[in-house]
């Protein structure tokens, strides 16, 4: 059967009535999930899998992967409004979509996500269709090695994430890096920095972090600034119109995050949180204005939107073609499939094509339900600006406290998530930038597994890093990744003082 065929097959499925209710069901629950900072797509579908009992597997999945792209599509609201992610893959988002709502601009920001993610996730629905057994193969040939040279490469970016000092942003990296290193060696069983707390044995999960460095930072520094006048616009919604400039800034970030979110999260191991700090690095560097990142960029809040949702289709890939779970949603996904009585991998479009392609074709479906119910709904959604700041600062408190609890159900989470919000306070009071933390946290964990799996597979010989084309060209582009930068610097500093002296 050819992908036609089979897309057909999958738009019969899909266009059923029972198809787009169910997936009408799950983007709509999913988008809900991700408004609600801590609650990610993986408890929602763990508690789906017993309802989903008795159903038709095609129908059942195709709700699951509305929940799974609906949470992702939905988890900017929170990063944008309150700056509190709604989950992990929507970190980068709040970078420039919170100092959009903070002058007074939230309901553009939200249109910005809202046009991005269906792009994003449109067109890596078409390359998922057209390419995912192909991209599952180059999957697969991805070692430890390659994965290290990639990790490697979005270090390079830590300079980039810092607002101003290069130390600053070094420092709280290498505290990011102390951080992933908590918790039970994968490889060698032994305990690292518990101190003897059993409740550190599993690490500390990353939205823990996440939200203590960001919503309780700013629930710190609104109450610290309450009489401030300067954030009065902040409960301002503005215009929800994108003008043509607005377009043109988002053509660029929308067309490339788009297929390198996908690639992203084709790579098991990568996913949305991944692909969406490569993607607003990435804008970052090629821009001509870098300095307007982080302060309310256009393209700073289309690049992360286009890439998660690019990276969510693209996790599909190894689920679907393969049997490789590409992230921990689909891992749950794996498990939802089993469930079922459907095993996925090579055999899945030739013994269940129904299912195989209707979970593709319900992407197109789901994507336009989300597009459609979001982009009427900002006007509503975005008066949670209007509510008084008291009510406001409690309810993100609330919500930061309960999406932690929910994630493990201890309370020792709760005292972490406390302190990190006191550290996440301390660093905005000192400015010293969290992004680098956050990213060096995600990376640290993988780069370290990387680095010894390779160097036990080879007997420890670090040539094994650099021992193919692919390390080799990840590693170049790394390099001209952290040197573009400094050359650019260093021009600024050369033309401003030859305008000095000339003046």
């Amino acid at each position: 059967m050819g992908a036609m065929e089979g897309f057909m097959q999958g738009l019969e499925v899909a266009f059923s009535f029972q198809g787009i209710l169910f997936v009408l069901i799950g983007v709509i629950a999913g988008t809900l999930i991700g408004m609600m900072p801590g609650l990610g797509p993986i408890s929602a579908i763990a508690i789906m899998i017993p309802i989903t009992y008795g159903m038709n597997p095609s129908t059942a999945l195709m709700m699951m992967a509305g929940v799974y792209y609906g949470a992702v599509f939905g988890g900017s609201t929170s990063s944008i409004l309150l700056n509190a992610p709604g989950i992990s893959g929507t970190v980068a988002t709040s970078f420039d979509g919170y100092p959009m709502a903070q002058r007074g601009e939230a309901g553009k920001a939200l249109a910005i996500a809202a046009i991005s993610s269906f792009v994003g996730g449109t067109v890596s629905v078409v390359l998922l269709m057209l390419f995912a057994p192909a991209l599952a193969q180059v999957a697969v040939s991805f070692g430890p090695a390659q994965y290290f040279a990639l990790m490697f490469l979005g270090l390079t970016a830590i300079a980039s994430l810092s607002d101003g000092s290069t130390v600053k942003a070094l420092i709280a990296a290498t505290v990011g890096f102390m951080m992933a290193t908590i918790g039970i060696d994968g490889q060698t069983g032994t305990t690292r920095f518990t101190f003897g707390n059993p409740n550190l044995m599993e690490g500390i999960d990353f939205l823990v972090i996440a939200l203590g460095l960001f919503a309780l930072a700013e629930i710190c520094f609104l109450i610290k600034n309450r009489k401030d006048d300067s954030l009065s616009k902040q409960g301002d919604i503005g215009s929800l119109k994108l003008g043509k400039s607005d377009f043109k800034e988002m053509r660029g970030p929308m067309s490339r995050q788009s297929f390198l979110g996908f690639i992203l999260g084709v790579l098991p191991g990568a996913g949305a949180t991944i692909a969406s700090f490569i993607g607003y690095i990435s804008e970052k560097r090629i821009a001509k204005r870098p300095e307007e990142f982080g302060k309310g960029s256009v393209k700073g809040l289309s690049a992360p939107e286009t890439a998660n949702n690019a990276a969510t289709s693209g996790a599909f890939v190894p689920l679907l073609s393969l049997g490789i779970p590409g992230s921990g949603t689909t891992a749950v996904m794996l498990g939802a499939f089993l469930v079922l009585g459907i095993q996925p991998g090579p055999l899945l479009v030739q013994d269940h094509p129904d299912v195989f392609w209707g979970i593709i074709a319900s992407m197109y479906i789901g994507n336009v339900f989300l597009l459609i119910l979001n982009l009427p709904l900002i006007p509503y959604i975005a008066k949670i600006l209007k509510i008084s700041r008291p009510l406001l600062i409690s309810l993100v408190a609330i919500f930061s406290l309960i999406g932690v609890y929910a994630i493990s159900f201890s309370t020792f989470d709760l005292y972490v998530l406390l302190a990190f919000g006191v550290l996440g306070y301390l660093m905005r009071l000192f400015s010293v930038p969290a992004p680098p933390f956050i990213l060096a946290f995600i990376l640290g964990g993988m780069m370290e597994q990387s680095l010894r799996q390779t160097l036990t597979a080879s007997g420890g010989n670090m040539l094994a890093l650099i021992s193919d084309p692919v390390s080799i060209g990840l590693y170049i582009v790394s390099l001209i990744s952290f040197l573009v930068p400094l050359i650019r610097t260093r021009n600024k500093n050369d033309q401003s003082e030859s305008e000095q002296k000339a003046s």
